[in-house]
């Protein structure tokens, strides 16, 4: 099975429709959205349109820290992440809230985990950004039975950590649609990019597509138009910074 691992989507339907796009002509057969859904971008409601609409036909979804600030906006904004959470929860309908309340934060499938932050503690939205944090996910991880893989989004860059038997985590650098062979007798940890907020200076959208049979991992690059969405995001009245940072990559 060809499994598509997209997250981060953040109301940034044009990215998201291009890597679906991009994931069935690879030949995707299921598709797993790993949290944030929405926050930051101009289209939270029709993003989840289309996201409840793939869960209806067996996608995986899951709740991000930015899905449960929609849900229930802060009442002060603290950080850059709270600013759009109160304009995003005034665009949704009360469907779509319940929607979000409900997601889970991790789902099991065989032996894949899904995560949005980090396996410890997941509620707490920790960021898996380098071998000592990815580290404590993985082993969270393998306190569940048949566990071999941790996917999981959140910190909007691409990244592959492993362990093998009597050795420390190791990470390696993924070149974009080159498969990375991930046998099992190894353990696995990677973070699969975002849909729709790149942060590493290149504006094209980023997901993975995982095949199940062979044990491979593909991290994918896909081209969309970042100045719509970012046209988008300034019609809507959000901080100009939310826009420029797709058009830049950032």
């Amino acid at each position: 099975m060809k499994l598509a691992l997209l997250s981060d989507l953040h109301a940034n339907l044009g990215a998201f429709r291009a890597c679906l796009e991009h994931a069935r002509d690879q030949g995707a057969q299921q598709f797993a959205l790993l949290g944030d859904l929405v926050g930051y971008g101009a289209e939270p409601a029709q993003v989840l349109d289309l996201v409840q609409e793939l869960k209806q036909c067996g996608a995986l979804v899951l709740q991000g820290n930015h899905d449960a600030m929609a849900a229930f906006p802060p009442t002060e904004s603290r950080a850059l992440g709270d600013a759009t959470a109160q304009w995003t929860h005034e665009q949704l309908s009360l469907e779509q809230k319940r929607f979000l309340v409900g997601l889970p934060m991790t789902l099991q499938l065989e032996d894949i985990l899904l995560v949005h932050a980090s396996v410890d503690a997941p509620e707490r939205w920790r960021y898996v950004e380098d071998e000592r944090s990815a580290g404590a996910s993985l082993d969270a991880a393998m306190g569940l039975p048949g566990v071999r893989y941790v996917f999981g989004g959140h910190v909007h860059r691409q990244t592959l950590y492993y362990r093998s038997t009597g050795r420390g985590l190791m990470a390696f650098n993924p070149t974009a649609g080159v498969a990375v062979p991930t046998p099992r007798h190894r353990h696995w940890i990677a973070t699969v990019g975002s849909v729709g907020q790149p942060r590493d200076g290149n504006p094209k959208a980023q997901y993975a597509l995982f095949d199940t049979t062979a044990a491979q991992l593909t991290f994918h690059r896909v081209a969309y138009d970042h100045h719509a969405a970012a046209a988008a995001i300034r019609r809507a009245g959000l901080l100009e910074f939310f826009a420029s940072r797709l058009e830049e990559g950032r």
